[in-house]
């Protein structure tokens, strides 16, 4: 590690305060940001932690909406986001223990890894991604491998999640790090069923138009036979291939469209 100064402000005004002075860094569970600080990855001269800002914690359930502020830990999402249980669900399968009770639902999606979970339940759901200072459409705030429509110092303070008919999620999981190799999450709305896809690609969670137009015409498991995504543009690596990524987008998608049921 290496000497910086640490600001702990109690709201999210004196945050937004201290990430405008330079190289100011916003610090939520710390799971992803105190790594890349040991290995030097990344260097900010302020750290601005979230975590006692009493605002940016809580979730609350009105009508068809479940609203997760940003400040939520996975292992509370998993716990109190029952209104939407697939939401709920997926929660529960980020990590372990340690990781669900540390990681934010903000600072997962400010980070936008692109084998993180929650990436895919809020493209699925259509959420809203709000921050202090205005709201983003899922649609339009991932942008790539840990990229996304955020501007410098912008914090992320709810997710408006629309709730569906119904959801699942199936994570093909790399047992080491508990990261999904594949993982997709449908959810079925009056309107048209969505399908969003995550640890497959290199430009991080995409939607999967064709399965989306299948399942909206015919919501079984059947209707995605014989469709695939192509294996270029997949990650390749250790854990495995383009062509296996791209294989089991369609294992993971069928499974999830059963589970339904």
């Amino acid at each position: 590690m290496y000497e910086f100064e640490f600001a702990r402000p109690s709201s999210v005004a004196e945050a937004v305060a201290a990430l405008s002075e330079e190289d100011a860094q916003a610090l939520g569970g710390g799971q992803t940001l105190i790594p890349t600080l040991k290995q030097r990855l990344a260097m900010p001269t302020t750290l601005v932690s979230l975590g006692g800002i009493s605002e940016l914690k809580g979730i609350s359930a009105s009508g068809r909406e479940v609203v997760v502020k940003g400040g939520t830990t996975h292992a509370e999402v998993a716990e109190g986001a029952s209104a939407y249980p697939a939401l709920a669900a997926l929660a529960g399968q980020i990590g372990d223990p340690a990781v669900r009770n540390r990681g934010t639902i903000g600072g997962s999606l400010a980070n936008n890894d692109p084998a993180a979970c929650y990436p895919a339940v809020a493209l699925a759901s259509g959420a809203t991604i709000v921050t202090n200072a205005r709201e983003i459409a899922a649609d339009d705030y991932f942008q790539g491998m840990f990229t996304t429509a955020l501007e410098e110092g912008e914090i992320i303070t709810a997710v408006k999640f629309p709730v569906p008919e119904v959801a699942n999620y199936q994570k093909f999981l790399q047992p080491a790090s508990r990261f999904a190799m594949v993982g997709v999450f449908v959810a079925k709305f009056a309107d048209g069923v969505r399908v969003a896809v995550t640890g497959a690609s290199e430009e991080g969670v995409f939607r999967w138009a064709e399965a989306e137009a299948a399942l909206s015409a015919n919501f079984s498991a059947d209707a995605i036979s014989g469709l695939t995504v192509e294996a270029e543009g997949m990650i390749g690596d250790i854990h495995g291939t383009k062509e296996y990524r791209a294989h089991l987008v369609g294992v993971m998608t069928k499974r999830a469209v059963t589970a339904t049921g």
